[in-house]
């Protein structure tokens, strides 16, 4: 006889998972293979998801790291993080056709960088370095215009030319709290610093943050569906850790769950980076539902509705 499988409540945050630049980005690959045929290059992963970049693979997308391993009568996208000036213009220079899939709430915080230093301000952007969407912001402007800072200690090291001609922008993908201790330093030390008229980190990175402490209290541990090299999902695993929940922990597919952490659990919390397609979250929910009996629970905090058009070179025929 088999044993009856252990109760457990499923916490599953909404939003969760693809937020409306990722869905966008992967549909400029898709849309592209389509008009052009195969292969189209993509300079960096599209978005941070092996699963996503495979499957695009798969139909004929080839991922590089530098523009110069690309063909130039192939078409090339560049990825949701965004690149620097640098990049397309050397596209340009070798007249190669290219598509931006550069999120809009990232392109917009470029266009507000470019804006202060037109104004004589030196940049601070708050974010972390190496990461595609640091690179591609600082890429903006001529070296030394953008000094990085990444928590409210470097703050204090910071030299700018002029400490009362300063503005600030943040990555996009950042924790909100750890984010607001960083602006608080830069204000204190710096009270002429502009600051950006509405916050850079975006929509979808601050819903899927208030999802996972809103549900944190009530779960033994929570599991976030993302790639470790995504910085969204890393900082919601953070957001859980920060809001109570003893377990947090990021996996990429239901086969990196470690089963022994769980034993005598009674509540799980499931949520997604931004990256993570609804086809890895329902990997890990049936997983579960092969262990345990699951009631799941939708913890509800924001709807979305929001969506971003595909650039027109891929609209027209």
């Amino acid at each position: 006889m088999t044993e009856p499988r252990p109760p457990l409540t499923l916490h599953l945050a909404a939003p969760r998972g693809f937020c409306a630049g990722v869905d966008r980005a992967i549909k400029i690959v898709e849309l592209a293979l389509e008009k052009w045929g195969a292969p189209v290059y993509v300079r960096h992963e599209i978005v941070h998801n092996r699963y996503v970049v495979d499957g695009l693979r798969a139909r004929g997308a080839v991922f590089v790291e530098e523009l110069d391993e690309c063909p130039a009568d192939r078409p090339v996208i560049f990825s949701a993080h965004g690149v620097p000036r640098a990049v397309p213009a050397d596209a340009a220079a070798r007249e190669m056709i290219y598509v931006d899939a550069t999120c809009p709430l990232v392109s917009k915080v470029h266009i507000e960088a470019a804006r202060h230093n037109e104004n004589g301000l030196q940049m601070v952007m708050i974010g972390h370095a190496g990461h595609p969407e640091t690179i591609g912001t600082m890429g903006q402007l001529p070296d030394g215009e953008v000094l990085l800072v990444e928590t409210p200690e470097d703050v204090v090291r910071l030299a700018p030319r002029d400490p009362g001609r300063l503005a600030f922008i943040t990555q996009t993908t950042l924790s909100v709290d750890d984010t607001a201790d960083i602006v608080a330093a830069l204000k204190a030390r710096f009270p002429a610093i502009v600051g950006p008229h509405k916050e850079d980190i975006c929509y979808a990175t601050t819903n899927r943050q208030e999802a996972v402490k809103a549900m944190a209290p009530d779960c033994d541990a929570i599991l976030v569906v993302g790639a470790p090299n995504s910085s969204n999902s890393k900082r919601l695993v953070e957001v859980g850790a920060k809001a109570g929940c003893a377990y947090a922990q990021l996996v990429q597919r239901a086969a990196d769950i470690d089963w022994r952490a769980l034993e005598g659990i009674r509540s799980v919390g499931i949520t997604a980076g931004a990256s993570a397609p609804d086809v890895l979250i329902e990997e890990v929910v049936a997983a579960f539902r092969d262990r345990f009996a699951v009631t799941v629970n939708p913890v509800v905090t924001a709807e979305e509705n929001v969506e971003f058009k595909v650039p027109r070179v891929l609209r027209t025929a």
